[in-house]
């Protein structure tokens, strides 16, 4: 069975601002994604989960770290091979066409490059089966164009191009976020089909109830770094980490009015209790020096009432932005995760920055 593994991968992207600084949007990423399974990689936007995405599909090229396919390097696989067992699907349909062309172009195109001796017969007899597949009918979608489309048929649509080829890994980017409910019951259920037909699927989300509906391993990724990883069930029936805990408080319940519920402190290194403003994020960022920060710091005195989820953000932004040092100390700095230990088979936990 085929295997891709991120093994410590790390991105940076330098900073647009005039300091020019250095963005830190994967630190020492490391896990596996066997045939078969589904993992769901969570986290809040500006979390690193798409630049992950994009760093599988070859679209972006790591700092440090390697991805590897059956144990050889991506970027020396030959690109056309490597597309045909490794395929992504993005966040937003509507962008993935041409308005000019009919939807079914994307098909045309992957014959081209990959099937150009295909007869006419075999190749609609393909076609015809993968359409089957992702649930629809030929007459319904070939020869439209895509603003004749509904979203849900144009996100097949692309599923199914994926499938026109040996593909087996697939990266799910935000595959149903800007699709209705109805549909997006439909597409998880697709993916749940795909993975018993042995295809392994990143499937990069923010929404918890969705990655534990279909998954079989989570992962938590906060501010690029893995804060929590393992089997579904035990990640979302038994959380460790603050951050985990905090996304799981946050999930609407249905039945029930939201009301505000205080956590209660969270405690930074030494026992500290810490608390932090609205504001405190942009005066730590643009805080330079040790005085400068500590003054930042200080400003969260200030308030009375916080909630658990600034104070987690205030702990973690003075544990990053209160490093001392220069150039690849820095570097160094900015690229250290939090280290993973084990709490219980199958379910790995970050410590405390």
């Amino acid at each position: 069975m085929s295997t891709l593994k991120i093994d410590q991968v790390s991105k940076l992207f330098r900073s647009t601002s005039r300091g020019g600084g250095l963005t830190a949007a994967l630190r020492k990423v490391s896990f596996d994604i066997p045939q078969g399974e589904v993992i769901t990689l969570i986290g809040e936007s500006g979390s690193g989960k798409s630049t992950l995405g994009k760093i599988i599909l070859r679209l972006v090229q790591p700092t440090s770290g390697s991805v590897t396919l059956d144990g050889k390097d991506i970027a020396k696989h030959p690109q056309r091979a490597y597309y045909q067992y490794v395929q992504g699907v993005f966040q937003d349909p509507f962008s993935s066409y041409n308005p000019i062309y009919q939807a079914d172009r994307v098909f045309e195109l992957v014959r081209g490059t990959y099937f150009p001796r295909m007869s006419a017969a075999e190749w609609d007899a393909k076609l015809e089966g993968v359409l089957d597949a992702v649930a629809l009918n030929p007459a319904d979608v070939l020869g439209k164009y895509p603003h004749q489309l509904s979203g849900g048929q144009q996100q097949r649509l692309l599923i199914a191009r994926a499938l026109l080829l040996d593909v087996k890994f697939l990266v799910a980017d935000e595959i149903i976020s800007m699709l209705d409910a109805s549909t997006r019951v439909d597409i998880l259920n697709l993916l749940v089909k795909l993975k018993r037909q042995g295809l392994a699927i990143l499937f990069v989300t923010h929404d918890l109830s969705l990655g534990n509906y279909v998954s079989d391993r989570t992962i938590i990724l906060r501010h690029g770094a893995i804060v929590e990883m393992g089997a579904t069930p035990k990640v979302f029936g038994n959380p460790q980490h603050d951050y985990t805990k905090m996304l799981l408080t946050a999930v609407p319940e249905l039945h029930k009015k939201w009301k505000h519920s205080p956590l209660g402190p969270v405690t930074a290194a030494g026992d500290a209790v810490v608390a932090v403003d609205s504001a405190l994020a942009t005066d730590v960022i643009s805080a330079n020096g040790s005085g400068a920060v500590a003054t930042a710091v200080a400003h969260a005195t200030l308030l009375d009432e916080l909630s658990h989820a600034e104070a987690v953000v205030k702990r973690d932004l003075r544990a990053v932005f209160s490093r001392e040092g220069r150039g690849s100390t820095v570097v160094s700095s900015l690229l250290e995760p939090p280290r993973l230990v084990e709490f219980e088979p199958d379910h790995l936990v970050a410590e405390p920055e």
